[in-house]
């Protein structure tokens, strides 16, 4: 969209490192360095504070739903194997010579560069961090100066900002909390640093009059695309507080620097938009008392010389946080104690001097709707005609239309009615192109369910819907369920929650990464009209509505229950799972009258010892369960529930699918009978499949 097509990406990398602590080429930055192991799977000791579906990663994922609406699709793309990693692309840019780098997540990447190429450090003139809080006070979840004493603050007053952690650590900034042993590498790698945290950003809300203002002012596609997100963050805020608790954070930082390396080359130490103060800090890795042993530690744990050199009673040595609810975090008062990722104010040797954003500098004229400096040149640099971006999804493709296609079923017999529960792997969708092409006389799919607890995150609904798209099959509700197995969200706040079983999903190549794209593929797929979005209604218990709260995502739930009351008296459902079985045990457990409606449940999963069967599982990243089988491993709660019922059930086991999943002879069939958009599609990803699986042992698992 900007014309930049010459900037590098870097995506992830499936490196690892050893238990000796040696870093190995191409970490894909996937794990906090404490967890990262030999591949790209692991637990989610700080990642299960981001919640997972509704303002969270699902709606970042898509941008609410505008990503696929408003941005265009250019030639750049991902493919495995092919896609620049992220310490590629570091090396690269770096290794030609003085560089500022700058910094809006977490710090993974930069960190594990660092460690590893030291030799590189010169490069770097300046970094530039947005994250982190050494004097901040969280102003929001305070009460009213008016409140009842039943009233009781949340994060009023902490120096952090995680809203579903400050029980357990009321000290951390997302970013650094995500992974505060690479945070502390960027910190004291002897590289000038300038941090931009909460102290700053907690004094640049976003204001109603910088809302009106920028609601005016939006003259440029790059205005338009932010102005819709920006709108879309309040029309789906929880509270009625959105303006004085939503700030200004990624983008004041952005500013902040680039007016530093303007002052740098000018020869002052000035800022347009924030004061500035020189404070010693840490970054804080692990809790005290240093030196102890109680397994939350795996740079320690088990180590007779701990990892990267590091010193047995040092400052990394004592109790790391293993999620949101550990016990030793947790007070009886309430109050948490734990420290991980706080950037404490701190003297003595191990101590940096960076020097810190305080706060944002309130506009110089005050006759202006804008109350801070930085309002106004946010507002003049989006709307600036240079550097313009050159055009949005609909005037790149001024043809396309939004039609939906639907079929005419008038005067068929139709079939069986099935429902299809699906984790989006890549089978799934082959299997979802033949559901497609029998005869509606015998099946006739009336809905699709899918999980985000399996093999691709919750955002990938939208190629389920590109697919439907292309068959002309707009008819069929997708509902979009749970991201969490049974029991394993938390009962807080269901939006997050441990990733016990998902932990042995590789976040890389093989992996969710190649999920998500349908192996790099999703994007030759006709684009839906229907798509995920976050648009909402008070009907279904959003706060207000949005503006087309009628293109609302339907849940699973809702779904199954819709579908439930639109069939006759007397008719049966059959329901196909090709993953999890965490949508299905949940319409169970919600509605008991459910099973008397579903007729026959085929299952894909589980493993079965029979004939002296000693076949291994294909639960690859648990090496300490041999046997099970992904499915059921990956919700086996859900499993439970389900073959404890009175349902019908007909199960294909591993070693059934086993004897099918002999891909060159499908792709000889396929060749000779290669006459439909489908079939081309199909033999495509069964190629790149066949030809990944050659190349690479990552592969090795993939169906």
């Amino acid at each position: 969209m900007m014309g930049r097509d010459d900037i590098d990406v870097g995506v992830g990398g499936d490196g690892g490192i050893l238990e000796n602590g040696t870093i190995q080429p191409n970490v894909g930055g996937y794990l906090p360095i404490i967890d990262q192991g030999s591949g790209t799977s692991g637990p989610c000791r700080y990642r299960q504070s981001i919640p997972v579906v509704s303002g969270g990663r699902l709606d970042i994922d898509t941008n609410f739903g505008f990503r696929r609406s408003f941005l265009p699709q250019g030639s750049r793309r991902y493919s495995p194997l092919r896609q620049p990693t992220s310490q590629q692309v570091l090396i690269k840019a770096i290794s030609k010579g003085p560089i500022n780098v700058f910094i809006t997540g977490i710090h993974t990447n930069l960190g594990i560069f660092l460690m590893k190429n030291p030799h590189l450090k010169k490069n770097i003139k300046h970094i530039y961090i947005m994250g982190g809080g050494v004097r901040s006070k969280n102003p929001t979840g305070c009460c009213p100066k008016n409140a009842t004493s039943s009233c009781i603050p949340q994060q009023c007053g902490n120096h952090g900002n995680m809203f579903t952690t400050f029980r357990s650590n009321p000290y951390a900034e997302f970013n650094f909390f995500g992974d505060p042993f690479a945070a502390y590498q960027v910190i004291h790698s002897g590289i000038p640093i300038t941090l931009v945290g909460l102290d700053a950003t907690n004094t640049i809300p976003i204001t109603k009059e910088f809302f009106e203002t920028f609601e005016k002012n939006q003259h440029t596609y790059e205005a338009q695309y932010i102005f819709k997100s920006l709108k879309m963050a309040r029309d789906t805020w929880f509270d009625d507080q959105f303006f004085t608790s939503y700030f200004m954070w990624d983008s004041f930082m952005s500013g902040v620097a680039t007016s530093a390396i303007r002052s740098i080359h000018n020869g002052d130490d000035t800022n347009d938009f924030a004061e500035m103060e020189y404070i010693n800090i840490t970054v804080i890795t692990s809790n005290q008392p240093y030196g102890i042993s109680d397994g939350s530690n795996t740079i320690f744990n088990g180590q007779k010389i701990p990892k990267f050199g590091l010193a047995k009673n040092g400052v990394h040595s004592g109790h790391v946080q293993i999620g949101i609810h550990d016990p030793f975090c947790l007070r009886e008062n309430g109050t948490g104690i734990c420290k991980d990722g706080y950037t404490e104010e701190v003297t003595g040797p191990d101590s940096v001097r960076v020097h810190v954003a305080t706060r944002a500098k309130a506009n110089v004229d005050n006759t202006s709707a804008l109350d801070r400096e930085y309002f106004v040149s946010f507002l003049d640099v989006l709307n600036r005609p240079q550097h313009q971006g050159r055009f949005s999804f609909t005037t790149e493709f001024p043809n396309y239309k939004e039609v939906l296609y639907k079929p005419n079923f008038k005067g068929k017999k139709l079939g069986k009615i099935v429902v299809y529960d699906m984790d989006m792997s890549a089978g799934d969708f082959l299997a979802l192109f033949y559901l497609l092409k029998v005869p509606v006389e015998e099946i006739n799919l009336k809905a699709i369910l899918v999980t985000g607890s399996g093999w691709a995150n919750a955002a990938t609904i939208d190629v389920v819907y590109d697919l439907l798209h292309m068959m002309g099959r707009d008819d069929i509700v997708v509902g979009l369920g749970g991201s969490f197995a049974l029991n394993q969200s938390y009962p807080d706040n269901p939006n997050v929650g441990d990733c016990k079983y998902l932990k042995a999903i590789s976040h890389g190549s093989g992996g969710l990464l190649d999920s998500d794209t349908l192996y790099g593929l999703a994007r030759d797929l006709p684009r839906s009209p229907r798509r995920y979005t976050a648009e909402n209604s008070v009907e279904f218990g959003a706060p207000r509505n949005t503006d087309f709260p009628q293109l609302r995502q339907p849940l699973a739930l809702e779904v199954w229950r819709s579908l439930v009351k639109s069939i006759d008296d007397g008719s049966k459902v059959t329901v196909l799972t090709n993953g999890p079985l965490t949508n299905l045990a949940n319409i169970l457990l919600s509605d008991t009258n459910s099973s008397s409606i579903i007729e026959e449940v085929v299952i894909l999963g589980g493993h079965i010892n029979y004939n002296k069967n000693q076949d291994k599982g294909n639960v690859v990243n648990v090496p300490s369960n041999k046997y099970a089988e992904l499915n059921m491993f990956l919700d086996p709660l859900a499993a439970k529930t389900i073959f404890e019922s009175s349902l019908d059930i007909t199960l294909i086991p591993l070693p059934m699918q086993r004897k099918v999943s002999i891909i060159p002879k499908i792709l000889n069939r396929l060749q000779t009978k290669n006459t439909t958009p489908e079939a081309i599609f199909t033999r495509r990803l069964l190629m790149r499949l066949y030809r990944l699986q050659q190349k690479s042992d990552l592969y090795r698992h993939v169906v």
